[in-house]
């Protein structure tokens, strides 16, 4: 068994730390507080290869594995979480399900734009009555023989402002239930499509969430994906996958969050000393750093699993429920080592423990993990 990295892998973890602090980090707080992500930085993430890192080189992506992918997410969380999600998003839920599920024309089309940046696209599964049960699919695609009309709402989507296009779960037959559900490729410019207000979150405010309305969309039937009744396959696949990426936001958001308090305990004096030398702040210190390690291997043991070709849904579950926890605690003790100051924007943490919450909502709540491990060890 061997834990060390290789050199691409390293090269690859220093380019996005190096991105992190020097392009993300300089804006970050102004990009909380106005609720917005710039055109350049996207582009910039687009041109480093962020977008579509695990995509074949033929279809413009970077080839790499998911270690890889994992790597580079957790750096760019420590800095900006809004971005991670994102590239998150970007990665595992659109391209991944494109290149693995979707037509060599809709790879063609598409995942070409979507591995660069020229696209970037949107994951549509959450409704207003179907959230954590996905089956309750409201949105319907009524078949009309050379294509689908489509009519519903979609709400929660990231992306949803930045995208080009969305991966839309739609019920085509309800007789079939889940097994009646689609995936359909739809554009922005579709005419019905209507994009709701941003809402105004609790954290990861640099990235955009709003509501889709579908109201008599024609989608050709070339941009279904996969078989008749495969969307809701589809979307628990893609999932699953996308649960590692999820992981490693969080698992940057706690080692960010560790690194702040760690720097700070380094200046900071009281009693007479600085505060790394008080043992109550040395054991906060110390149970970070083992839960943070913890929760990296179980990414890195996720994102393993999937590169190998391996059965990865318990793992990643137990990556996204363990990583996500540590975010929050990671985030909160880091704010009570920084005492009155953690409490401010200034110093990052406020932001990244409002960060932290998220992932353990998003992409399968943390519920929802233990469902997902306690039925995969039932039937092992």
């Amino acid at each position: 068994m061997n834990f060390e990295l290789t050199e691409e892998h390293r090269m690859i973890q220093q380019m996005a730390r190096d991105f992190a602090e020097n392009e993300l980090k300089p804006g970050v707080i102004e990009r909380d507080e106005k609720q917005y992500f710039p055109k350049e930085l996207l582009q910039r993430m687009g041109e480093l290869g962020f977008l579509g890192m695990m995509v074949d080189p033929q279809y413009g992506g970077g080839g790499m594995d998911t270690v890889s992918y994992v790597l580079a997410m957790e750096e760019i969380a420590k800095w900006d979480a809004s971005a991670a999600v994102i590239m998150s998003v970007n990665n595992s839920l659109v391209c991944w399900g494109l290149e693995k599920f979707g037509s060599e024309e809709q790879k063609q089309k598409y995942l070409t734009k979507l591995s660069t940046g020229e696209m970037i696209g949107a994951f549509c599964l959450s409704e207003p009555e179907a959230g954590s049960d996905a089956t309750q699919q409201k949105t319907t695609a009524i078949d009309e023989g050379d294509h689908y009309l489509l009519n519903g709402t979609k709400n929660w989507i990231t992306n949803a402002d930045i995208a080009s296009i969305y991966m839309v779960m739609a019920q085509t037959d309800v007789e079939l239930k889940h097994k009646g559900i689609n995936c359909l490729i739809v554009e922005r410019e579709a005419e019905g499509f209507q994009l709701g207000p941003k809402e105004d979150k609790m954290g990861i405010r640099g990235s955009d969430t709003h509501s889709l309305s579908f109201i008599d969309v024609k989608v050709p039937k070339e941009n279904r994906l996969g078989e008749d009744g495969f969307g809701f396959k589809f979307a628990m696949k893609v999932l699953n996958g996308g649960r590692i990426g999820i992981a490693a936001q969080a698992l940057g958001i706690a080692a960010g969050a560790f690194e702040r308090a760690l720097e700070y305990s380094k200046i900071r004096k009281a009693f007479g000393t600085e505060i790394m030398n008080h043992q109550a702040i040395q054991f906060k210190l110390a149970d970070m750093a083992t839960e943070i390690e913890a929760s990296r291997q179980l990414v890195l043991k996720a994102a393993f699993e999937k590169d190998a070709g391996l059965d990865f849904s318990t793992t990643s579950a137990m990556a996204k429920l363990y990583a996500s926890k540590t975010a929050m605690k990671c985030a909160s003790e880091s704010i009570q080592i920084h005492g009155g100051n953690g409490y401010v924007r200034e110093y990052h943490v406020e932001r990244m423990l409002r960060d932290a919450k998220i992932t353990e909502i998003y992409e399968g709540t943390s519920e929802i993990q233990r469902i997902v491990i306690s039925r995969n060890l039932i039937r092992a």
